[in-house]
C-alpha cells in the first residue's frame, strides 16, 4: 500500500492515497486534528461541445488531491479537495455539542481538455447540494457504505463508502462510527438510521415584492448604455428560505459584446450573473450564474438557458411575477421586469415584446368587450325583426 503526505502552511494537511478511496486528515495552525474524512466520489458533467453539441464527462476522485483551502475554527470548518482544476468542498457549522454539513460544493474546470474535450466554454462552474448530515455528536462521525447520488441539471455525484469527522477535539479521531444519518439524495440504498433528529417546524415569513434595481452597462464612461435591465429578484434555494436580492448598494459591471452580453451584479451577500446571447434575430438569457453566502453558501449555475426572448433591436418585459427553476437547487422570481441586451438607442429601452401572462391580462378585457357587443348586435338585430313583424302584420288588417 502506497503512503505519501505533503504540508501546507499555515495548516498542516495529510493526504494518504488508498487503493479504497481518499483518506484526509486537515490539522489546524498549532498542528492539531481538526478534520478526518475517507471516501470515494464519481462525477458525471453534462457540458457543450464547439458546434453546439452535447457531452458528457465521466471521471472519480482521484487518490492524488490536496486540501490547500481547507480551513478550520471553532464555529464553523471546510473540508476543500483540489484535483486537475476541480474543487470538492463541504463545509461544516459547529453550535456546541453537535455539528452538521451545510452544503457540499463541487466546482468544475471547463478548460481542462483532458476531461472536458471540445469544451466550448473555457469557465470554472460550480453545483451546490444540501446534504442532510445533522445532528452529529461531537467526537463523532459520520458514516454511511451505501452509495448516494446527488443529481442537477447538468452534475451528478455519486458517494460512497463515506466517514467524514469535523471539530475534532482531542486530536484524534473517533475509534468506531455508525451509520446514523442520511443525506437527501437519491440512494440505491438506504443506510439505517440509529438516531434521528426530531424535526421542528417554523413558520416561512412572508417576504414583501422585491425592490425593483434599475442596472445599465456604458462601453465606456461618456457613452450611452448599451444594455438596459430592470426588475425585481427573489432568490429560491432548497436549502434555505427565500431571500430578496437588493438593488441598495449593488456594483454593476459587464460588457456589451455583438453575440453575447454580460450584466454582473455584486450586492452584500451574493453575486449575480446574467449572460444575453443573440442570433442576429432574436435574443435571449442564455446562463445565470448566482453565488452567495447568506444563511448558507451556495453556489448555483445554469449554461443552457432560453429565457426572455425577443427580437433584437427590442426590449423583453413582464411586470408579472414570474418564476423560473434554473437548478434543482436554484429557483428565481422576477418582478417588473424589463431587459433591453443589443441594439438599445440613445440609452432607452425600445419597444417592448410582453409576456405571455402580461398579454393575457390585456387579452381578457377584450374578449369580455367583444363578447358583449356581440350580445347587443344579438339584441339590437332582434329587435329590429321583431318591429318589422308587428308592422306587417298592422298593414295587413
Amino acid at each position: 500500500m502506497f503512503w505519501c503526505y505533503f504540508v501546507i502552511a499555515p495548516s498542516l494537511f495529510t493526504v494518504f492515497q488508498l487503493s479504497h478511496g481518499v483518506e484526509v486528515t486537515v490539522s489546524d495552525s498549532e498542528g492539531k486534528l481538526c478534520i478526518y474524512a475517507n471516501l470515494m466520489v464519481n462525477f458525471s458533467v453534462s457540458y457543450e461541445e464547439v458546434g453546439n453539441k452535447s457531452s458528457t464527462a465521466e471521471f472519480e476522485l482521484p487518490s492524488k488531491v490536496t486540501t490547500e483551502g481547507s480551513d478550520c475554527n471553532v464555529t464553523s470548518s471546510l473540508l476543500k479537495l483540489n484535483f486537475g482544476g476541480h474543487t470538492w468542498s463541504v463545509n461544516f457549522t459547529n453550535n456546541g455539542d453537535k455539528y452538521q454539513a451545510d452544503s457540499i460544493t463541487f466546482s468544475y474546470d471547463l478548460s481542462n481538455k483532458a476531461v472536458f474535450p471540445n469544451a466550448a466554454l473555457n469557465e470554472t462552474l460550480s453545483v451546490s447540494f444540501k446534504p442532510e448530515i445533522t445532528g452529529v455528536a461531537k467526537d463523532t462521525c459520520y458514516s454511511c457504505k451505501s452509495r448516494d447520488t446527488f443529481e442537477s441539471d447538468t452534475v451528478n455525484q455519486t458517494l460512497w463508502d463515506v466517514l467524514i469527522q469535523a471539530f475534532v477535539s482531542n486530536n484524534s479521531k473517533c475509534e468506531s462510527c455508525k451509520c446514523s444519518f442520511s443525506i437527501t439524495s437519491t440512494q440505491t440504498s438506504a443506510p439505517t438510521p440509529t438516531t434521528t433528529p426530531t424535526p421542528t417546524t417554523t413558520p416561512t415569513p412572508t417576504l414583501p415584492t422585491p425592490a425593483v434595481g434599475v442596472y445599465s452597462i456604458k462601453p465606456d464612461v461618456n457613452g450611452t448604455a448599451c444594455l438596459l435591465a430592470n426588475f425585481g429578484l427573489r432568490i429560491g434555494l432548497k436549502q434555505a428560505e427565500e431571500m430578496n436580492f437588493d438593488p441598495n448598494g449593488t456594483t454593476t459591471s459587464g460588457k456589451c459584446g455583438d453575440n453575447s452580453s454580460d450584466l454582473v451584479l455584486v450586492s452584500k451577500t451574493m453575486t449575480i450573473m446574467l449572460t444575453f446571447t443573440n442570433d442576429t434575430k432574436k435574443f435571449r438569457l442564455h446562463a445565470l450564474n448566482i453565488t452567495g453566502k447568506t444563511s448558507v453558501v451556495f453556489s448555483e449555475a445554469n449554461t443552457n438557458l432560453s429565457l426572455w426572448e425577443a427580437a433584437v433591436g427590442a426590449s423583453y418585459m413582464c411586470n408579472k411575477e414570474q418564476n423560473y427553476t434554473i437548478t434543482s437547487m436554484l429557483t428565481l422570481f422576477t418582478f417588473n421586469l424589463r431587459v433591453q441586451p443589443f441594439g438599445v438607442r440613445k440609452g432607452v429601452f425600445s419597444t417592448a415584446h410582453e409576456c405571455s401572462l402580461d398579454d393575457t391580462s390585456i387579452l381578457i378585457p377584450i374578449i369580455v368587450g367583444a363578447a358583449l357587443a356581440g350580445l347587443i348586435l344579438i339584441v339590437v338585430v332582434a329587435y329590429v325583426i321583431g318591429r318589422r313583424k308587428t308592422y306587417v302584420g298592422y298593414q295587413t288588417l
